[in-house]
């Protein structure tokens, strides 16, 4: 009999930097840029990723120098779940912290990394890349990727 997997079992600051790593699931949707209005604070999702993001793949394409290259990229850390509001809820990070458990299409389920596409949860083929836009206010769009 096997035992329950270890995103149930071990908090996240007990889990080592690779089991840590392998709760994301690549949906590319936190590096999307949203707009946010000063005086309300509404924030407006747009259709433009990070200059790093490969827009076919929905990968980073530099993961482990991005900080370097993008200074304001945000590294994800258990610390900083209940801040970072304009995370989606389909983010595992968030499901996994909040005791939903991982979706039906992550690759820790499914054993493919490619499911999480198929369920068209990811962002590639559905993004521009900002280097290839004027104002990102012309790219605003109805709701979240």
């Amino acid at each position: 009999m096997f035992g329950r997997p270890f995103w149930e079992t071990t908090p996240f600051h007990r889990m080592s930097r690779e089991q840590w790593e392998s709760l994301c699931d690549g949906c590319g949707k936190c590096c999307v840029h949203k707009l946010e209005d000063e005086e309300t604070g509404d924030v407006f999702p747009t259709n433009v990723c990070c200059r790093l993001l490969d827009t076919a793949t929905g990968q980073c394409s530099n993961y482990r120098n991005r900080k370097a290259l993008v200074p304001e990229c945000v590294r994800l850390t258990p610390g900083k779940l209940d801040d970072l509001d304009w995370l989606p809820d389909s983010c595992s990070y968030l499901r996994v912290h909040r005791g939903q458990g991982l979706a039906e299409w992550h690759h820790l389920i499914t054993g493919d990394r490619q499911s999480i596409h198929r369920a068209r949860q990811s962002v590639a083929g559905r993004v521009i890349s900002e280097d290839h836009i004027g104002d990102l206010e012309d790219y605003i769009i109805d709701k979240p990727l």
